[in-house]
């Protein structure tokens, strides 16, 4: 009964369709994040490998493999060319890649964006490097198709940042950066078909919207849509003064 876990999914309600997490200190004096799902709840440390595994003594597989990597060219005389990763491996990354991508999810939605940058920059690692070593293409795309969701959760943390510091141009042009990079993705791998339908594409692209138009305008930006509207309503009195307004602005 001690286990039993009910206790705790009846005091912290799960939301279809929203990120519910939260972090706190477990019993070993460790910080860790718990994700609430609609079976329970993923729990996973905030620093480290998300399990607090360490595989043969590394912070990470993908570690681990980058290793072999440097002993195989040590052994080489730097040559990679029979390094090669197989099925088995390019599944213990993707597999391990997936816990870092449910931490950065939570840690996003905890307002925490360096620490989505780092697992981010980490996946982006493990992602190239199964690209660079998988046995056949097929097995490196099993990785490189989640690529554009870690790219959006980039470009969510980078934008979120500057609009905290109300740097509204910046996080635009952050947000236009990030959807460039996935129809770069897509196009680099002949797979431009896929931008039309790519949910991440149309996420930022909206998102972009909603930035947009939460921008506080300008002084001149003010007066020329003052300006538009005076002209839409044949108020040339008040077109007139605006005009002198923004002329004004020009001037000093």
């Amino acid at each position: 009964m001690k286990d039993d876990i009910s206790h705790l999914l009846e005091e912290w309600d799960y939301k279809p369709g929203q990120v519910v997490a939260r972090r706190l200190l477990s019993a070993n004096g460790r910080e860790i994040i718990q994700l609430r799902i609609d079976l329970g709840l993923l729990q996973m440390y905030t620093s480290g490998r998300p399990d607090g595994k360490r595989p043969f003594g590394k912070e990470s597989l993908l570690e681990h493999f980058k290793d072999g990597l440097a002993r195989h060219k040590k052994e080489n005389g730097g040559d990679d060319s029979n390094f090669t990763l197989p099925p088995e491996d390019c599944m213990k990354l993707h597999q391990e890649a997936l816990q870092y991508h449910h931490r950065y999810i939570c840690l996003l939605q905890l307002d925490d964006f360096d620490s989505v940058l780092r697992d981010t920059q980490r996946n982006r690692e493990a992602f190239d490097f199964v690209e660079e070593y998988a046995e056949n293409d097929e097995l490196a795309w099993s990785l490189q198709q989640f690529r554009p969701q870690l790219l959006m959760m980039e470009t969510r943390a980078t934008a979120s940042h500057l609009l905290k510091l109300e740097s509204f141009d910046a996080a635009i042009q952050a947000i236009e950066v990030g959807i460039q990079e996935i129809r770069q993705f897509f196009n680099d791998r002949s797979r431009s078909d896929l931008i039309e339908f790519s949910g991440e594409i149309q996420s930022l692209e909206s998102w972009l919207e909603e930035v947009r138009d939460k921008k506080p305008m300008t002084a001149r930006e003010q007066l020329e849509k003052d300006l538009a509207e005076a002209v839409r309503l044949e108020d040339y009195e008040k077109a007139a003064r605006v005009r002198d307004a923004i002329k004004n602005l020009t001037s000093t």
